[in-house]
């Protein structure tokens, strides 16, 4: 397998067309076509999905692993040898949407100083982030699955809080004796895969489906709570000071729910996936401490 057919296969799935990984590559769309061409003659198989946008077939997931290693590893060996690898590798991360809007934030400070490293992010629910690993689609998942995709270690970040709040006007209306009515007041969703809110119901003993709205935004999410559109689990470090204002009452303290978080990272070490993970941790200090047993960093197939 040669670096060029690998970038090309890279530069399609992330990009979605034959044209947009040409304009990447500064090559030509035929040139492209080509080069994943030869790669599946080698490989014996489909790799590409020729669909809008293009996507890896099972395949090409298998393969698209091994070529980001090799990207950054022979940029990396250049640098060593001093011979122009000061070229800039994209690292992709998957974050969820949350950690986006707080703690991740320095981050993007950190990496903007970075000249050999373009920083693409992918935006992903922290229960389902470490599947882009899987697909070899990113370098690093922050997560809330402690459990090492292979080829990969996982090391503990700490814990976001999340509090149940709503609108003063919207539990007001919905006030039943020392708490609120939990079965019909309505709730957000940030999307399908969001259940902080539905495991709450659930520990309350609410069986039925109170009305619900999906608001898919971190900073959307908390402003539809302010406007009483529903009551949501949010960050605490979203909150600021609306608790303090008023704008958010606080609906039953003991209901909060701690979700650990990890990074999940390539066992493989270069110089740009070190400092990567060093910004990362730098920043969740912010996070609280991760509960007992989070235990030391865990590698897949490690005893």
């Amino acid at each position: 397998m040669q670096i060029d057919q690998l970038r090309a296969l890279l530069a399609v799935v992330d990009h979605g067309t034959f044209d947009a990984a040409a304009r990447t590559l500064h090559i030509t769309p035929s040139a492209v076509s080509q080069r994943i061409k030869a790669l599946e003659r080698d490989a014996g198989r489909v790799l590409v999905e020729r669909t809008t946008p293009c996507r890896a077939t099972t395949a090409g997931e298998a393969l698209m692993r091994a070529a980001r290693q090799m990207v950054v590893l022979e940029e990396d060996a250049r640098a060593a040898m001093g011979e122009g690898g000061d070229a800039a590798v994209d690292l992709p991360v998957a974050v969820n949407a949350d950690s986006l809007a707080t703690w991740f934030e320095p981050v993007l400070g950190v990496a903007a100083g970075w000249d050999d490293v373009r920083l693409q992010l992918e935006v992903e629910d922290e229960e389902y982030s470490a599947d882009h690993l899987r697909r070899g689609s990113v370098v690093g998942a922050v997560t809330a699955d402690p459990t090492p995709v292979a080829g990969c270690r996982t090391e503990p970040l700490g814990a976001m809080r999340y509090l149940p709040v709503a609108a003063p006007r919207l539990a007001q209306r919905f006030a039943r004796g020392r708490g609120v009515d939990w079965g019909s007041m309505p709730v957000l969703h940030f999307n399908a895969k969001d259940d902080l809110q539905r495991s709450v119901l659930r520990d309350l003993g609410v069986t039925t489906a109170p009305p619900s709205s999906q608001v898919p935004s971190s900073e959307g999410f908390v402003a539809a709570a302010r406007a009483g559109l529903g009551w949501a689990m949010v960050p605490e470090a979203q909150l600021g000071d609306d608790l303090e204002t008023g704008a958010l009452v606080l609906l039953r303290r003991r209901a909060h729910r701690d979700v650990p978080l990890y990074w999940q990272v390539w066992t493989l070490g270069t110089p740009r996936m070190t400092r990567l993970g060093e910004a990362v941790h730098d920043a969740a200090r912010q996070l609280r401490p991760a509960r007992r047993g989070a235990g030391p960093p865990t590698v897949a197939g490690a005893d």
